[in-house]
């Protein structure tokens, strides 16, 4: 039997969950299908949902390291919020924002679980290995489909999607067919949209 941690490695993980809690209330500008806005959380949770779906067909990928990809991406949202896919633009300075806040939200914990958490972003941020391409990819896409089930305001731009995250998506071959399809359905909801 593994020995359980020392009290204060709990209570150090505790705090860190603590604050971690407040990506619950961090909204997005993604909707729900009843038209709530979505929050971060929610969104890192379906994305994960997607991962683990896809798992049969991700060869040479690590499931479990995917998923903490995609667990921690987005963690930093938790003290300064979201930035909508929409405003975000090249050279914003929205990645070191995330960055230094999550070097700040990761404080309270042990030394070797908050380098864990720093490099999983790192990784994530810099899409090299093949899990961090899918990871970023698959971000992409659920954002996408987001954008394509929700109950979104009346003049919503669903064009945006068509050029949202595409090279992200390009780096693999899953990622392509699944866009395609998104892709397909985005183009249906704009020319309904008259």
């Amino acid at each position: 039997m593994t020995a359980l941690p020392e009290p204060a490695r709990i209570a150090a993980i505790l705090s860190f969950l603590d604050e971690a809690n407040r990506l619950k209330d961090t909204l997005r500008s993604g909707r729900t299908p009843k038209g709530r806005q979505e929050s971060t959380a929610e969104h890192s949770w379906r994305l994960c949902l997607l991962a683990i779906l896809l798992a049969d067909t991700l060869e040479g990928i690590d499931l479990l390291r995917l998923i903490k990809l995609c667990i921690v991406h987005d963690l930093g949202e938790a003290l300064s919020g979201d930035v909508p896919a929409t405003d975000q633009q090249a050279g914003d300075n929205r990645a070191a924002r995330e960055r230094a806040d999550l070097d700040t939200l990761c404080a309270p914990l042990p030394g070797d679980l908050k380098s864990e958490m720093i490099a999983l972003w790192d990784e994530y941020a810099e899409a090299l290995t093949p899990e961090a391409v899918m990871a970023k990819g698959l971000d992409k896409i659920e954002t996408m489909l987001t954008h394509s089930t929700g109950s979104n305001p009346a003049g919503f731009d669903y064009g945006f999607n068509l050029g949202y995250g595409v090279e992200a998506t390009s780096r693999h071959p899953l990622l392509a067919s699944i866009r395609e399809q998104i892709d397909a359905r985005t183009r249906r909801l704009a020319s309904s949209q008259g």
